[in-house]
């Protein structure tokens, strides 16, 4: 019925527990046994966490025999891992969890806690893909019941690390913005991850920032805990390695706890819950543990582990040792426990095969649904709203002020409103964008945080996860590559994952793109969007000239707050502070927060400038503004331009693009971002499908990083090469294509 791997644990349970009538035959593993004189923990108690044990134990059994009956897709278990089930014992259901992939006995132990839950086939219709999976709807096995309060995470590299501090920060923060979040003002936030991925980036990242906070006395309830069983798939974890890393970080409790001995795991996780829930501070449980059957179905462990090995770690069964101290007590006899065993397998197996017969989804239509919700009357009419707060002055602005007074308006408009990042509350942003804001909407609302790209988006997800709709800052696009999986793998799949039921709205604002006359060099002109572009149900907008930006940013806002959308708004630093477009004092590169659409739902709309007939020129960001420049000198050779800013990048504006496509013979795609993965690719590839049948030619920045000083002149797109290419364009045939190279 299972494979070897289960099979060889679940024989040595069974063979160990019949040894004897009591645990005195029982093999005893390399742990600390527990004292049966110990009564810290009452006998009820223990049985609970016995029975949150074989509930996980026969899952990932359970797990083994769907896939070989080829009707379970997830293999990863928890076997070794049941001690968790401790940690939820010592917590609230009404508290927040983040869990990663081996936490089937903390699953079990939430579950029980609530009444009418049904934790066996919630996680066995996660295994076979079923549609009726309570959290995913068959999308990916994970932990996660939005009834437990259990928000569900892939958790392959800790990733849900940030977002676990920055929920404990909202939950914090939230009394003195006046609002309630979902969850108990004296919630605590628990979320686990493994041995190995303690050493990644985000853990890492969101450990300091966790200590950070308890430095300077910011509130973030967080019980991190690191289940130890000293395997990152084939490679050990250095023996100590992990005392001295956890251990180090200052403000943060640590405790550490033996697995193998119930009423020891019980107390030291009772102990570091009750600390965070008393003092609003992190702490740390590292929880030793052991990890059976391999990292999961596929793993072949004897290619990296002795036979020998392998069967010493049988006797550090944490089921053994429960069921040791249950009969030391009294509580069952050797055949009472093994009777426990067996009715709970069949209770798992025959939920098995029921799951394994579920339906599963059956179209892209349905597998996408939660990816990109639309609510376009509930986003105009917010967007509209948002435009009412606009401050009375109606004076020309550039684009940088725009932006600023377009945050007021929102920060005013909205009290769930923050804006964070590095050095956006007292200096007021590097290039003055948030400037006056922590002053008149308070440090509250309006702070600084630690220099780590990966700490602002994790909070962002945790307050957007609580209510709240952030506005972080990225200071350049080239550092949020250092963070773009908390964006792809954390942000964008929420609703995904959890099928709708959660989701983290927020619109990142980013300082990009180029031609700040060679200041900077590469990390302070970087010129790529697309990993952008490729994350689902992402927006991405790009706002050019200062009449665009205000709609667009608060069109931005509401599609977080009334879709829970995630949004990324790309800021060309080169257009922040100019003023004139063709000539001095002209002030063609200015407007007021009256002029452009105002609000309105604004995703899927583009912006024209120009009525030529000869030559739509499809652009956006910094191309508009080059567009515009040429077009005026090609008018004067006879060429009329239109100049198309598509301003939303992901999705495409496809309908107003094709609109206007339509009544042109020639179009040229004028594109700032790289010839390879850039956003004219995508436009190109739109109009042969759609079977535009004009002429096509695109001209594009080069496929380089961008140096520093004058350099950058030769690797970026300039209008001479618009010019060129638009007088290439008409003199040839208008059913030909041409794909115009900078160089």
């Amino acid at each position: 019925m299972i494979d070897r791997a289960s099979a060889g644990i679940d024989e040595h349970f069974v063979e160990q527990v019949r040894l004897t009538r009591t645990s005195e035959g029982l093999e005893h593993g390399t742990g600390t046994a527990a004292d049966p004189r110990d009564e810290s923990v009452p006998s009820a108690r223990l049985l609970a966490y016995f029975d949150a044990q074989l509930q996980s134990r026969h899952l990932d059994f359970a797990s083994r025999w769907l896939r070989a009956q080829d009707q379970g897709f997830y293999t990863i278990g928890s076997a070794g891992h049941e001690s968790n089930a401790a940690v939820a014992m010592a917590l609230r259901p009404s508290d927040p969890a983040l869990l990663h992939y081996r936490s089937g006995g903390f699953y079990a132990a939430r579950a029980a806690q609530v009444e009418g839950s049904t934790p066996i086939r919630d996680v066995l219709l996660g295994m076979a893909a079923a549609a009726a999976d309570p959290i995913s709807g068959g999308r990916h096995k994970v932990f996660g019941h939005r009834g437990l309060n259990i928000i569900p995470q892939t958790s392959t590299i800790a990733s849900h690390l940030p977002r676990a501090v920055g929920l404990g920060f909202a939950i914090g923060r939230a009394p003195a913005m006046g609002l309630a979040t979902p969850w108990p003002a004296d919630s605590v936030v628990v979320c686990s991850f493994g041995d190995a991925s303690a050493n990644h980036s985000t853990a890492v990242g969101a450990l300091n920032s966790a200590a950070y906070c308890a430095h300077r006395g910011i509130a973030v309830p967080v019980l991190f805990v690191c289940e130890d069983n000293g395997l990152g798939i084939s490679t050990k974890t250095p023996p100590g390695w992990l005392e001295g890393s956890l251990s180090r970080y200052a403000g943060v409790y640590y405790a550490q706890a033996d697995g193998l001995d119930p009423t020891q795991v019980m107390a030291v996780a009772q102990d570091a819950a009750d600390r965070v829930r008393a003092g609003r501070r992190p702490a740390i449980l590292h929880l030793k543990t052991v990890r059976f059957m391999g990292h999961a179905g596929s793993d072949a462990e004897l290619g990296y582990r002795t036979p020998a090995e392998i069967q010493r770690d049988h006797a550090r069964d944490p089921l053994l040792h429960t069921a040791r101290l249950l009969m030391d007590r009294g509580v069952l006899t050797g055949p009472e426990v093994l009777a426990r065993y067996e009715a709970m397998r069949e209770r798992v197996m025959a939920t098995a095969t029921a799951a394994g017969a579920s339906r599963r989804l059956t179209s892209a239509g349905e597998i996408m649904a939660p990816i990109a919700p639309r609510r376009a009357d509930a986003v105009a009419r917010t967007a509209t709203a948002l435009a009412a707060s606009r401050p009375g002055d109606e004076a020309p602005l550039t684009l940088a002020q725009s932006i600023n007074a377009t945050l007021a308006g929102v920060l005013a408009a909205v009290p769930e409103a923050l804006v964070f990042g590095e050095d956006v509350a007292v200096k007021g942003g590097v290039y003055g964008l948030t400037r006056g804001l922590r002053k008149t909407f308070g440090a509250v609302r309006v702070f600084d945080t630690l220099l780590d790209e990966q700490t602002i988006i994790g909070t962002a997800l945790g307050t957007a996860l609580a209510g709240m709709v952030p506005i972080p800052e990225i200071q350049y696009l080239a550092y949020l590559h250092n963070a773009e999986d908390q964006l792809r793998g954390e942000a964008a799949t929420l609703g995904f994952f959890s099928n709708g039921q959660y989701r983290n709205g927020m619109v990142v604002r980013v300082a990009g793109l180029a031609y700040q006359r060679g200041f900077g060099g590469h990390f302070h002109n970087d010129n790529s969007l697309a990993v952008l572009r490729d994350v689902p149900g992402l927006v991405l907008a790009v706002p050019a000239h200062p009449a665009d930006a205000p709609g667009l940013l608060r069109t931005c806002v509401a599609l977080a707050r009334e879709e829970g959308r995630v949004c990324v708004f790309v800021e060309p630093i080169a257009r922040y502070h100019t003023r004139d477009l063709h000539a001095p004092d002209d002030r063609g590169w200015m407007a007021s927060l009256a002029d452009g659409s105002g609000g309105g739902d604004e995703l899927g709309r583009v912006t024209v400038h120009g009525d030529g007939g000869d030559i739509l020129v499809v652009t956006f960001g910094n191309g508009v503004f080059l567009s515009r420049r040429a077009a005026k000198d090609l008018a004067a050779d006879g060429i009329a331009c239109t100049v198309l800013d598509l301003r939303w990048l992901a999705p495409l504006p496809e309908a107003e693009l094709l609109a206007h496509v339509g009544r042109f013979d020639r179009v040229l795609v004028v594109d700032e971002t790289r010839r390879s993965g850039g956003v004219s690719e995508s436009v190109v590839s739109l109009l042969v499908d759609r079977g535009f049948d004009g002429s096509i030619a695109r001209v594009t920045g080069h496929d380089s990083f961008i140096p520093l000083g004058a350099a950058a002149d030769h690797v970026l797109l300039h209008e001479d090469d618009i010019i060129r290419a638009a007088h290439e364009l008409t003199s040839s045939p208008a059913a030909s294509s041409a794909d115009e190279d900078p160089s």
